[in-house]
This record gives C-alpha cells, sequence and structure tokens, in this order.
C-alpha cells in the first residue's frame, strides 16, 4: 500500500513524488500495481474526487480530454486520484471512468493524510505537484475547467498569460468572432439557416441548455414566455440556444420547445462557448450588447428576478429597477406570518442581510429585498410574501 509521510514534515522539502507518497505502488484503473518511478520527472495532479458528488462527476471528463491531449503532447504530467468514496464497488466504478492511477482504495491512512496535508475541504479539487515534490498550484480544477490542458504547467506566469489573454479577446469581442468558433457563419431557425450577420446591433442571449436538465426545462419555459413579450414590444432581442446535450435527439427535442435560433449541434462550438464564458452550471443566459461585448453573464438570475423588465439587462437598467424595489418595499409590512413557515418573517434588504437566495414559496432566485426567518433561514420573495401572507404588522420597510 502507498504511504504517506507524517504531516509535520514540511512538504516543501522536495525529494519529488515521494515526499508526498513513500515508496509503495498505486492502482491502475484496471486493477494493477503502477510503481513510483512511472511518475519521476513529472507534474502530478492529486485529484481529490468522489463518485456520488455530480460536480466531480461532471469535471472528470473535462480534466480526463486535458489529460489526454497532454500525453499526446508528451506533456510531463500524471494525475493520481485520491478517493472519497465510501465503499469499494463505488470506488471502483469511477475509478474505471479515469485513464490514470489512484491511491489504492484500502489505504485510509493515506488518504486522510493528503488530505490534512492539503488542507482539502472541498471536492473536486486539483493538487498540483512539481517534480521536486513542491505545491506548483494548491488547486488547478478550475484552471482545467477553463482552459483545459493549456492551463500547463500551472503555474503563476502561466496563469497571467492566460489571464491577458482573455482580456485581450473580451477586449476585441464581436458576435462574428463568437460564432465563428467552428468555421461557420449562422445559427439555425427553424428550417432556415440564419446568417450571424442578421443579429449583430442586437441583444443577443447566449443561452446554454439541455433537454435531459429539469432547472433548464423550468427556466425554458419562462425565457420563452419573456421573449415573446419582448418581441410583442418590438425590442431588439434575440436568444441562440447553446446545447449541452450529450445526444442529438435531446437537441432535437430542446430545439422543438424553444421559439428561437439555435447553434447547430456540434459540441465543440458548444463547449469551446461554455469554456469562453466559464459556464459551470445550467441553465446559464450569457447576454450579449449591440456592441458584440458581455453585458451580463448572469442572465438567468436577472430573468427571474425582473421578468423582461430586465432587458437590455445593463448596469444601468438593473439599477433603476433596484431603486424601484428600494422605493416599493416601503410600502410592504414590516413582519408578517407566511403559510409555509411556523415562525414570523421580518423585512430585511441586501443591505440588513437579504442576500442572495432562493425564494422558498416560488422557488426562484431572489436578492436584496426578502421576507426572511433570521432563526431558520427560511425567505421569500416580497412578492410572494404579499401573494400568500397570513396578515402581518404594517409599516414602512
Amino acid at each position: 500500500m502507498a504511504g504517506v509521510l507524517e504531516v509535520e514534515e514540511a512538504p516543501e522539502r522536495g525529494g519529488g513524488i515521494r515526499s508526498v507518497l513513500t515508496m509503495g505502488s498505486l492502482v491502475s484503473p484496471s486493477g494493477n500495481e503502477v510503481h513510483f518511478p512511472e511518475l519521476d520527472g513529472k507534474l502530478i495532479g492529486l485529484y481529490f474526487a468522489a463518485n456520488w458528488y455530480p460536480k466531480c462527476e461532471a469535471f472528470t471528463p473535462v480534466l480526463a480530454a486535458a489529460y489526454h491531449q497532454l500525453k499526446e503532447r508528451g506533456a510531463g504530467f500524471e494525475v493520481v486520484l485520491v478517493s472519497c468514496d465510501e465503499d469499494r464497488p463505488s470506488f471502483e466504478r469511477f475509478h474505471r471512468t479515469m485513464p490514470w492511477p489512484a491511491v489504492p482504495f484500502g489505504d485510509l491512512q493515506c488518504k486522510k493524510r493528503l488530505s490534512e496535508r492539503f488542507q482539502v475541504e472541498g471536492i473536486p479539487r486539483l493538487v498540483v505537484l512539481s517534480p521536486g515534490g513542491e505545491v506548483v498550484h494548491p488547486d488547478a480544477a478550475d484552471l482545467v475547467h477553463r482552459y483545459g490542458e493549456r492551463a500547463f504547467p500551472f503555474t503563476a506566469a502561466r496563469v497571467a498569460e492566460l489571464e491577458a489573454d482573455d482580456q485581450r479577446k473580451y477586449a476585441s469581442q464581436t458576435l462574428e468572432k463568437l460564432f465563428s468558433i467552428d468555421g461557420k457563419e449562422y445559427v439555425n431557425g427553424g428550417n432556415e439557416q440564419v446568417p450571424v450577420s442578421r443579429l449583430v446591433g442586437k441583444t443577443v442571449g447566449l443561452y446554454f441548455s439541455a433537454h435531459h436538465c429539469a432547472p433548464c426545462v423550468k427556466f425554458t419555459a419562462k425565457l420563452a414566455a419573456i421573449y415573446s413579450s419582448l418581441k410583442g414590444k418590438a425590442e431588439e432581442f434575440e436568444v441562440v440556444y447553446i446545447p449541452m446535450d450529450k445526444e442529438e435527439d435531446g437537441y432535437l427535442r430542446s430545439c422543438r420547445d424553444m421559439p428561437w435560433l439555435a447553434l447547430p449541434y456540434d459540441g465543440a462550438p458548444s463547449r469551446a462557448l461554455a469554456r469562453y464564458f466559464d459556464v459551470r452550471e445550467i441553465p446559464t443566459l450569457v447576454v450579449v450588447g449591440p456592441d458584440g461585448k458581455t453585458v451580463t453573464r448572469d442572465g438567468r438570475n436577472l430573468v427571474n428576478l425582473y421578468f423582461d423588465m430586465a432587458f437590455p439587462f445593463t448596469d444601468a437598467q438593473i439599477r433603476l429597477l433596484q431603486e424601484a424595489e428600494d422605493e416599493a418595499a416601503k410600502g410592504y409590512p414590516h413582519s408578517l406570518r407566511h403559510r409555509g413557515h411556523r415562525h414570523e418573517l421580518s423585512i430585511v434588504s441586501e443591505k440588513s442581510g437579504g442576500g442572495p437566495y432562493i425564494c422558498c414559496e416560488c422557488g426562484e432566485q431572489g436578492l436584496g429585498w426578502a421576507y426572511q426567518c433570521i432563526a431558520c433561514g427560511y425567505e421569500i420573495h416580497l412578492r410572494c410574501g404579499r401573494n400568500a401572507g397570513d396578515g402581518g404588522s404594517a409599516g414602512t420597510g
């Protein structure tokens, strides 16, 4: 079994991977031993993950894609799984989805000491070590998610290069550049191909979604209603579906439920856009302005908060809506009883504790003003309190 140095020994002392894992062997996905000489001279990514956690399930293929590309380039990089699974069958099933070795499941002491040594409090976590055993990056999972194999060798200098490159791209961003990632200059609109040039000068929502995703189905219905409302007002607004579907059948079903345009089904352009905008979950609505620059990546929450009034999603528009909310809140009771909670709820603003929340009445995003139970964390929109309250004390909020 593989072991690990005692925590009190300084991790900066070097000695390669053996400064972290003592002499012994790891295990391959097929169950064979992997000896440490095979790891010598390479950067090592200690991958803390578990089969039962959805974020690990989603990140593993992203890491695997970068891993394979680095292998093809001949880059000196290896990954070692440090499993957080609670039983051997789960560990083995999860490990078989990976191309790299793992700390043996039974070496509980090793896994515990690694977690303590690198202060692992959340997963997925990717600790990158130099060939000498020093920490190059304490958690490169975000870097891999955003940049893929381009993040190698995960140093501060490389991160600075990538971020500077991002800033140059954002500064010169146009709709044409965004949609020409795959060489195509059109999007699908029913039975026709719509040139991207027809979207220039409009506010465009890039809608990252998938048919299999229940939250996506719910948000699609809301976005469709808002889209119809804005179209009825002759606003220059368009939405383009960026498919995150794993199969084309799901993509086709999604398109049938959506009244807007869609990127052609091809995983590469969608993944490239998701990486460019650092999309971590779906549904996500990124809004691009008439000038082709990003207005907000938080379109989903803005739609949930303000409906069609959020258009055109600019900071100036959101400030106006927030000011209107502040004024309207003065007419709400200081407190009320709500049928969904046993305690009295008090009105709070963003400054007095009403930060981002999910409304316990309607299940939608909330921000700022809310009726809140400080003891229990129960929060609802002011409008949901008005619609479903059982009475309260009048006052000025």
